[in-house]
């Protein structure tokens, strides 16, 4: 069995998961518009860390601000509080290893310049930040548009079953960027409001920056306080480089992988991608109505903290666990009528729920799709 023993999530709503789930509970969200950002003429609604808010906590916890990206501190604060929970993880044993989600990294250092310096490769990030911890074990990249988290989390649960190692930590992380957000303006796919998540009235995405840590280890023995990793399924459509497929095709192959067996009635929540663009929804709902799971307890998270790319299946997983924990299904923010051809069980409200497992999805450009079940309490 692959159990989770540590967590954190470092937001702009809190440093810590307690603190962003707090947050939460309260209907709290730093999305805002923002105009003249890295000089872009558009503006843009966005999570973001206020202006030197990473490098200030970074340096409080004795880093070296002069060494570090914004992004490579960001992933360190957030490791660094997970394995505080976890002292008896050991960093040097060849049976840990890190695993690092992102979908682009260091991604601004080709705007402003450091092209050629090693500080845009993904594995340069993620070398420096295991170099930082003192693993002694290669760290591993998972770049894979914006199932990036879930993959991650799925090469992590592989990885302990097949016995290659006993602990996995696995961080997923974004900062934004002029690079990012001009990038998804050229797509049309953001709104300069406050996104509505499977909303009637959804007119784009929101974009955020976070971080978070999720530590997995392999054991014989079942604990029923812990939250297991029971099984994920990755599957492409190659529907389009950015449009996902009209049918849920990829979303409904990944589900149907993973609840293989199960008795759909003992899902109880679904956790969406859900990031308020018109075909992102629609096809989600499809699939989920493809699958049977359309009228189980359904949300998302992106109202609260945006979309956090590389960041998002892991900060989504740990909050879906924690919420399900206070027996809560959390609201979708900004979700007000349904506006998918396919009815799903959306609340603008938290619920209550006994509910001790939960499907996690995601979708991202290429046709790529990635489900992932989590149960509180042994395998299903």
């Amino acid at each position: 069995m692959i159990e989770k023993i540590a967590d954190n999530i470092t937001s702009p709503l809190g440093m810590d998961t307690a603190a962003n789930y707090e947050a939460v509970l309260k209907g709290y969200s730093c999305l805002k518009l923002h105009k003249c950002k890295w000089d872009i003429p558009e503006p843009f609604m966005a999570s973001l860390f206020e202006d030197g808010a990473i490098n200030d906590n970074f340096a409080a916890m004795g880093g070296d601000v002069s060494l570090y990206s914004r992004f490579e501190q960001l992933c360190i604060l957030s490791i660094a509080e997970a394995l505080n929970q976890a002292p008896q993880v050991d960093i040097s044993s060849d049976r840990t290893a890190l695993v690092l989600s992102t979908t682009k990294g260091n991604v601004e250092a080709l705007d402003i310049g450091y092209c050629g310096s090693g500080n845009e490769y993904l594995g340069e990030s993620a070398q420096k930040i295991a170099d930082y911890f003192g693993f002694t074990t290669t760290p591993l990249v998972v770049s894979n548009a914006c199932i990036s988290g879930l993959c991650a989390q799925i090469v992590a649960m592989r990885s302990l079953e097949n016995g290659r190692y006993d602990t996995m930590i696995v961080v997923g992380a974004d900062v934004q960027s002029r690079f990012i957000v001009t990038g998804f303006q050229s797509f049309k796919a953001l709104s300069q409001e406050q996104c509505k998540p499977f909303d009637i009235n959804r007119q784009g995405l929101n974009l955020g920056e976070a971080a978070a840590t999720v530590i997995y280890r392999r054991t014989d023995n079942e604990n029923h306080d812990c939250w297991q990793a029971v099984r994920g399924a990755i599957r492409n459509d190659a529907n389009h480089i950015s449009g996902p497929s009209r049918t849920g095709e990829g979303s409904y192959r990944a589900m149907r992988a993973v609840l293989k067996g199960i008795e759909l009635k003992e899902i109880g929540l679904v956790n969406v991608h859900g990031t308020s663009t018109p075909y992102n929804d629609e096809m989600e709902a499809i699939a989920l109505g493809r699958i049977g799971l359309n009228h189980a307890p359904i949300n998302t998270l992106k109202g609260y903290y945006g979309h956090t790319m590389g960041a998002a299946g892991v900060l989504e997983t740990v909050l879906s666990m924690r919420a399900l924990d206070d027996g809560i299904v959390l609201a979708t923010r900004g979700h007000e009528q349904c506006g998918t051809s396919v009815p799903v069980n959306v609340s603008a409200q938290h619920r209550n729920t006994n509910a001790k497992s939960f499907v996690k999805l995601l979708s991202g450009f290429g046709g790529c799709n990635a489900a992932m079940l989590f149960k509180k309490g042994g395998e299903t």
